[in-house]
């Protein structure tokens, strides 16, 4: 019994060795996965963020105090500092939570690719374990998706301490890397639920482009929530991701919020509170289901509930993952069938 386990181990280190060497022995795939948050970063920063800041100075203008009611978007003064770090920090948590939905579904590549080589049938014909080959493929879509993404975050990391922005605490970098793994094994669950019914090259490119021109809306990760209507608000909330980018921003956001809201209170004691209501407002930090306003606790529930449901989704379609295609498949299958020995 116990070699047998050792071999299973055995397999699925082998296999998870294998997918991993297909993957960054492909130069431009590993390119274009890396290159995904990437974009939309660069996007931000030289088209987004400045027309992001001009939704701020209305936040500020029942201000009594002239540094705040004469907010420039484009000044360099400490109010800028601290909306500067706000908005930052809003952008760049959305981001991490959209990069681990994309690059996941773009590592499923290699699943889709045995698929429709027949690599597939090299796997069925051989002593290699079905199971084991199943899992090796999610444990790979881990580790890609976990490394492309931690890479991104030092990214994040980097820019914020250039601007002088990085503010998290030991605490904070602590619970964003929680999230990041959580977000990782959720998003690795979805993506992969999704790719077993894809068994054709084509199919998955269509999917990845829409589902990347998409996802980013629907988890609020470009976007406050309240600028959508609430009948996408409310299908929005059924999406596992958006829970996801909803705790990095709690994450990413906490220190920088309490920081500007020691400042400018302290600058308009009689105003502050409500001008930090409203930035937070103005960046949708909060989350609500059907009009009911949701915890963090709450929202890492959710996830997990999520999760529960999708390894359940995954034990029901695992099996699509292996399939070999075409009449090779069939052959396999009849083969393989218990009844088909015993007419021999």
């Amino acid at each position: 019994m116990q070699s047998v386990k050792q071999n299973y181990f055995e397999q699925l280190g082998k296999l998870t060795k294998r997918h991993l060497l297909v993957f960054f022995n492909n130069r431009m795939r590993v390119f274009f996965t890396l290159m995904v948050p990437f974009i939309v970063f660069v996007i931000y920063i030289f088209f987004l963020r400045n027309l992001e800041l001009l939704t701020v100075k209305d936040v500020f203008s029942d201000s009594t105090i002239d540094e705040l009611k004469n907010f420039d978007p484009s000044g360099n003064t400490q109010v800028n500092k601290y909306v500067g770090a706000i908005l930052d920090s809003w952008m760049l948590s959305g981001i991490m939570a959209f990069s681990t939905l994309t690059v996941s579904l773009q590592t499923n590549n290699i699943i889709v690719a045995d698929k429709e080589n027949g690599i597939n049938r090299d796997f069925a014909s051989s002593p290699v374990s079905n199971t084991v080959l199943i899992i090796s493929y999610f444990v790979y879509s881990f580790v890609v998706t976990l490394i492309v993404s931690f890479i991104f975050l030092i990214v994040c990391f980097i820019y914020l301490a250039c601007l002088g922005e990085f503010w998290l605490n030991f605490v904070d970098v602590l619970t964003i890397l929680g999230v990041l793994l959580y977000s990782t094994v959720n998003s690795v669950l979805f993506t992969v639920f999704i790719c077993s019914f894809v068994s054709k090259d084509m199919t998955m490119v269509s999917i990845l482009t829409v589902f990347s021109s998409a996802i980013g809306f629907l988890i609020g990760a470009y976007m406050p929530f309240y600028m959508m209507p609430a009948a996408v608000q409310n299908v929005c909330c059924f999406i596992p991701g958006t829970y996801c980018c909803s705790l990095f921003r709690y994450a990413f956001l906490a220190t920088p919020i309490s920081e500007a809201s020691g400042y400018i209170v302290g600058l308009d004691p009689q105003n502050g509170q409500a001008i930090i209501e409203g930035l937070t407002g103005n960046f949708g930090y909060n989350l609500e289901f059907f009009g009911m306003s949701l915890t963090p606790e709450i929202q890492s529930g959710i996830i997990a509930g999520f999760t529960v449901l999708l390894v359940v989704l995954n034990l029901i379609t695992g099996k699509k993952l292996t399939s070999v295609i075409g009449e090779m498949g069939k052959k396999i299958a009849k083969a393989t069938k218990p009844d088909a020995h015993k007419d021999k």
